[in-house]
């Protein structure tokens, strides 16, 4: 199943936020389009956005073919600003954003060049999942009990997969897991993605309550948890979607290993900690409406935070394409990006 393709001057999507009860496509033909997608999380996952972001640049590309290449680097220039507006937490799609237009403004055929980066990092990111995968089930064992939160295979990457990958390669490779999947608020990737994911590659999966975790930690036997991650810092620091610093404190505290599974592409070279990371704060509609009924009084505050920031003290270890990273981060992070 394809979950983003560029397709002419068209990005054609899967709408997952219609998942797991309709498969639509969304064939996109504006910038507008694509950033609606984006806000709307029809498409997401860090290494998605990337190749969202990377695919909306092409797309303005392709369509300015023909004109002068100071007009090309104005389109490209205002899809930029555009997507770069979108999400400011997952630092794939700003990265993805800026390599396009280096590409573009250091060709004399700016069109050409950034519909050729584009598809280099669509390229690059199916690579980087396939090896991360590979190292990540090297560190499953059969019998394992994993505990992983949000989504983070096919459709947060647009392959494989990261966290959720390196589950289905080692369960592909026969071992077997017992797999437990969070909700995950407030959106329920989790319970309506990973659950779907999951029983599509025929793995048993339990689906539970975000705030019941501890417990089953507690008396399930998880011995690894598992999740991806929407920006890393260079001491380790690591984004991901509100709930997963809990995960790591628990984890701690039951004895299960903590892994992060992120392409190296989602490592921040720009910011030294955690501390530096925005955080995305999402509507409180979100939180206050179920089934289009308010459940929450309209004179409470509501604080619907989309991520949260896991101390890199809490990580066992971060798998990426080039292999498992250790502490201490600030040296193994530098040796990964060579720099």
């Amino acid at each position: 199943m394809q979950v983003i393709s560029l397709e002419g001057d068209r990005v054609v999507m899967l709408d997952q936020t219609l998942l797991p009860g309709e498969e639509r496509i969304i064939e996109c033909e504006s910038t507008e389009c694509v950033a609606e997608a984006i806000e709307k999380l029809r498409i997401r996952g860090a290494p998605a956005l990337g190749i969202a972001a990377a695919f909306a640049m092409a797309q303005t590309a392709v369509r300015s073919r023909g004109r002068s290449r100071e007009e090309v680097l104005e389109a490209l220039r205002r899809t930029y600003e555009r997507i770069k507006a979108t999400r400011p937490t997952a630092v794939n799609l700003h990265a993805a954003l800026d390599r396009v237009m280096r590409s573009a403004e250091a060709s004399d055929d700016p069109a050409e060049a950034a519909v050729s980066e584009a598809m280099k990092i669509y390229e690059e990111e199916q690579e980087a999942s396939r090896k991360l995968c590979e190292h990540g089930a090297e560190l499953l064992r059969d019998g394992d009990v994993v505990l992983t939160h949000c989504n983070t295979g096919m459709l947060a990457t647009a392959t494989l997969g990261t966290a959720l990958g390196v589950i289905v390669t080692a369960w592909k490779q026969g071992k077997r897991l017992r797999v437990f999947a969070d909700e995950t608020r407030p959106l329920l990737q989790g319970a309506r993605l990973t659950a779907w994911e999951l029983v599509k590659a025929g793995i048993p999966v339990t689906v539970i309550a975000d705030g019941s975790a501890g417990y089953v930690m507690r008396t399930q036997g998880v011995s690894k948890v598992i999740v991806g991650a929407d920006r890393i810092a260079l001491n380790g620091d690591t984004a991901n979607k509100i709930g997963t610093y809990s995960l790591a404190v628990l984890a701690k505290e039951h004895g299960a290993e903590f892994y992060i599974a992120a392409p190296l592409s989602t490592i921040d070279p720009n910011i030294e900690s955690g501390e530096e990371i925005p955080v995305e704060q999402r509507s409180r509609e979100e939180l206050e409406f179920f089934n289009g009924r308010r459940i929450v009084p309209e004179q409470a505050e509501v604080l619907n935070l989309a991520f949260d920031v896991t101390p890199a003290e809490y990580i066992t270890g971060i798998i990426t394409e080039a292999g498992v990273l250790r502490p201490p981060y600030e040296e193994s992070i530098r040796r990964a990006l060579r720099l």
